[in-house]
This record gives C-alpha cells, sequence and structure tokens, in this order.
C-alpha cells in the first residue's frame, strides 16, 4: 500500500504542476488577446494615426478636433426605420400570397434646417414604412420629403423647432490631404466621432443606382463603418463638406477606404427636393467618357496631357449640339471650374438646373475654344420638371416613361421602367426595379397604363420585351 502511495505522489505532484502551469498560460494567453482588442496600438488604424503625429502637429492640434466635433456632433442624428419584407415560394410564385416579417434598419443623419429638415442616404430609408429620428434622447415620427436615388439621397421632416442645424462648408475648396472628421451612429452607437484625411476627390466607384447616377465621391480614410451611412463629413471648422455613404471593404466593415457625397451636391439636391419635390437636373445632351490612350487615337487628338471629358455621344438637336460642340471634343473647363474627368465633369453640371446658361471650354484638333450652352431639362426644354412617377396598385409596382434622351441612347422608340414594386403581380412575375418594358405580346409600350392594359387583356402566355439596368435586351415568358 506505501510503496502504492509513493509511487502515486510524483505522478500527482507532476500532473499538479502540469495544470498550475497550463492555467497560467492559458490566463497569460487570454490577456494577451484582450490586450490586443483593447489596446490602440495593435489596431491598423491606430498605427496610422500614430504614423502621424507630425502632421497633426502641422495641420491640426488636439483642440481643432474637440472644436469640430462639439460642433457637428448636436446636428447629427440616429435613424431607425421598420420595413417589410416578403418571401415567395414556387406554390405562392403562381397563386398569390407569401411569408412577411419586419426588418430593421438603422443609419444616421444630419440636421438642414432649425425648423427640422434632415438629410440622409436613400438607401437609409429605402422601401422603410416607419422612420424614426433620435436626436438628444427624443425621438420624432419623421415623414419622407423627397428622394434621389441618383445620387443616393433623401430629405427626412421631422416637427421641431430651434434644432442645432449643421454650418455648411464647401467640397470645391476640399484639398486632398485635409484632415476631416466623420460623424455618425454605426453598430447602433450614438455620436460616434473618427477622425482621418480626404485621400482623393472625384472618386467614381460604380455603386449608385437611378437614371443618371451621379458619382464624384470624396475619398477618405476616416472610419465608416455600417449605421455611419447619411451622417456627417465635416472639416476641421465644424462644417459640412460631405454625407458618409459608402465603404469599399470585402468584409462589409471598414479597412480603410470611405466615400462621401460633396455637400456642395447634397445643398443643390437638398433645396430642390424641398422646393419642387424632385431634382431639376440640367443636361447638356452630351455623353462623355474619362480621356485616356485609347480614345486618344481613336479620335486622333493632340493632347499633351490626359486631362478631361471626351464627348463620345451627342444628342440630336440636344443643347450641346446646338452650341456647337461635336463628338471628339475634349472638355476641359466649365465656368471658371477645370473638368479632368467624366465624374467631375457630371459633378459640374449637377450645380446648375434647366435654363442654366454656362460657358463650356473644349479642346479641338489641339486648339482651345469655348461655347455658351443653355442647359435643358430631361425633356430637352427648360421647365421645370414633376416628379412623373405613375403607380398602378392592381400590378403593385410603379413606373415611369423614358426620356428621350435615354431612348436615343438605347435605341428604342418606347418603353417605361419599373421604378418601384409591392406585394403583386409584377414582383411575382420576377421583374425587378429598374427594368424598361418597351414591349407587351409584341405591342409597344409608352405609358404605364400601356403595361396595365396590355396585361389585363392577355390570357395565357404573356411575353414581355425589355432592357434590363445593365442595359442587356431580352423578353420575359410566363403563362397564366
Amino acid at each position: 500500500m506505501m510503496k502504492n502511495i509513493k509511487l502515486w505522489i510524483p505522478t500527482f505532484l507532476l500532473s499538479f504542476t502540469a495544470g498550475i502551469l497550463g492555467a497560467m498560460a492559458w490566463q497569460w494567453g487570454q490577456m494577451s488577446f484582450l490586450s490586443t482588442q483593447q489596446n490602440p496600438q495593435f489596431l491598423p488604424e491606430y498605427k496610422q494615426y500614430a504614423r502621424s503625429t507630425s502632421q497633426t502637429a502641422a495641420l491640426g492640434t488636439n483642440s481643432d478636433f474637440v472644436k469640430a466635433s462639439a460642433l457637428s456632433t448636436r446636428s447629427v442624428v440616429y435613424i431607425k426605420t421598420v420595413s417589410e419584407q416578403r418571401t415567395y415560394d414556387i406554390f405562392e410564385y403562381y397563386f398569390g400570397g407569401g411569408g412577411s416579417g419586419k426588418t430593421l434598419g438603422s443609419g444616421s443623419g444630419v440636421i438642414m434646417t432649425a425648423d427640422g429638415y434632415i438629410v440622409t442616404n436613400y438607401h437609409v430609408i429605402e422601401d422603410a414604412e416607419q422612420i424614426e429620428v433620435v436626436h438628444e434622447k427624443r425621438t420624432y415620427a419623421a415623414k419622407v420629403v423627397g428622394t434621389d436615388p441618383s445620387s443616393d439621397l433623401a430629405i427626412l421632416k421631422i416637427e421641431g423647432k430651434g434644432l442645432p442645424m449643421i454650418k455648411l462648408g464647401t467640397s470645391r475648396d476640399l484639398q486632398v490631404g485635409e484632415w476631416v472628421i466623420a460623424v455618425g451612429n454605426p453598430f447602433n452607437l450614438e455620436s460616434t466621432v473618427t477622425a482621418g484625411i480626404v485621400s482623393a476627390k472625384g472618386r467614381s466607384i460604380n455603386l449608385l443606382g437611378g437614371k443618371f447616377p451621379l458619382e464624384s465621391f470624396i475619398q477618405t480614410d476616416a472610419a465608416i463603418n455600417p449605421g455611419n451611412s447619411g451622417g456627417a463629413l465635416v472639416n476641421m471648422n465644424g462644417e459640412l463638406v460631405g454625407i458618409n455613404t459608402a465603404i469599399l471593404s470585402r468584409t462589409g466593415y471598414y479597412t480603410g477606404y470611405g466615400f462621401a457625397v460633396p455637400v456642395d451636391i447634397v445643398a443643390k439636391v437638398v433645396n430642390d427636393l424641398i422646393q419642387y419635390g424632385n431634382v431639376q437636373k440640367a443636361f447638356m445632351g452630351t455623353e462623355v467618357e474619362d480621356l485616356n490612350s485609347t480614345l486618344e487615337k481613336k479620335y486622333n487628338l493632340q493632347m499633351n496631357s490626359l486631362q478631361g471629358a471626351v464627348v463620345t455621344i451627342l444628342q440630336s438637336n440636344g443643347a450641346g449640339a446646338k452650341a456647337g460642340l461635336q463628338v471628339g471634343d475634349v472638355i476641359v473647363r466649365i465656368n471658371n471650374d477645370t473638368v479632368n474627368s467624366k465624374s467631375n465633369f457630371e459633378e459640374q453640371l449637377s450645380y446648375y438646373r434647366p435654363g442654366d446658361k454656362i460657358k463650356v471650354g473644349f479642346l479641338r484638333n489641339g486648339n482651345f475654344s469655348e461655347v455658351s450652352v443653355t442647359l435643358e431639362n430631361i425633356n430637352g426644354s427648360m421647365d421645370i420638371v414633376k416628379d412623373e412617377t405613375v403607380t398602378i396598385p392592381s400590378l403593385g409596382a410603379s413606373f415611369e416613361v423614358l426620356s428621350q434622351i435615354e431612348k436615343e441612347r438605347l435605341g428604342v422608340k418606347s418603353g417605361v421602367r419599373l421604378v418601384k414594386l409591392w406585394n403583386g403581380l409584377i414582383s411575382r412575375l420576377g421583374l425587378e426595379p429598374g427594368f424598361i418594358i418597351t414591349a407587351i405580346n409584341g405591342q409597344p409600350v409608352t405609358t404605364p397604363q400601356d403595361v396595365e392594359t396590355l396585361i389585363n387583356k392577355t390570357r395565357g402566355k404573356l411575353i414581355i420585351e425589355g432592357i434590363n439596368k445593365n442595359g442587356a435586351k431580352g423578353y420575359y415568358q410566363f403563362y397564366y
């Protein structure tokens, strides 16, 4: 018995010691992990700012960041949305019905006026059935005043007085390398502030929808995450210079690239939506592309540098053609502003309304010329354009007629675009917003009412011809 105990004691001590050491090692490993998560020096974004100490001293002091944050955070609100999400199976596809559930969303917004007009991103409130705005712990019911998917902006209105409206800066004077602050509500964390610099201007990332997407983003390395959408990008004076809109990431979270709509575009869109209910977009009747070596050779251009926007399509009898512009001209200036790219050209035009006169500077055969152009609306006139979206409840969809500019570009004589879907026949047929219906069972479609009439009188085979949002022509065939 004693012999067995003597043999057992060393084994016990060895096991006990190993257990203690293992526990210590595990605890040490856990503390290292927690330390890595909590200590800023281990996070990539903090490494960057740690290396920028000399830049901070030169361009902005700690008090500058504190002042800018204090001036802007009170003007940024938290937005909560409730949407209904429907699902279908194969039985419901043919016989209707379908399941539904509530989807909760959130984002940010910026107070533009003291009486409660708020700007946010269109994608924050898209399809929302209920919208609430939280500001300084008070909750307000919000209604949508207007939306512009082409710039991913929307205007909300809450009932309030004396609200802390944000001070507007200008994005035209914003410099690459300038310090900026992003204010928003990422991950449902209210009033979060991050800092970075302007990395680039005039970025196009092929993100936006709408008929004429406007992409000329401010790129920043200030951390922007889900929930920041619709929040403020401000300069060191606490002035609004952009509305945070998107991140470029493979994970869905911040990896160093954030994008904001320039405030000069925001101001024009906000004013138009409040005053007219939709954006009064100005057109030159031209389509342009970034100047590159291929286009330089194609149009036999004589360029010292590849700066500018080349006219590749000219609408017959459009504003540009009337002024004397030609395909192959390289636009380099609008009024006193330099044009160096397609996105920059579109941004410059976005500041104006139909009827405005601008001076367009361009290069032709290596020579600089300038013409005066009177800008037009989407229909080729200078009238105020009203919202021409038509909702047809029996189809569960809304439609809009194609403009003459779009018809020429697409090579069609008629067509209506599907704008929005609800629970109804169109959604069950599988058509998506953005699809252009040009004909039904061989009959041309010129108005939204044509869609309703032609579908309702069909029995058996239904053929819907059209163009998808990527520009590909095709048709859908159904039996019902």
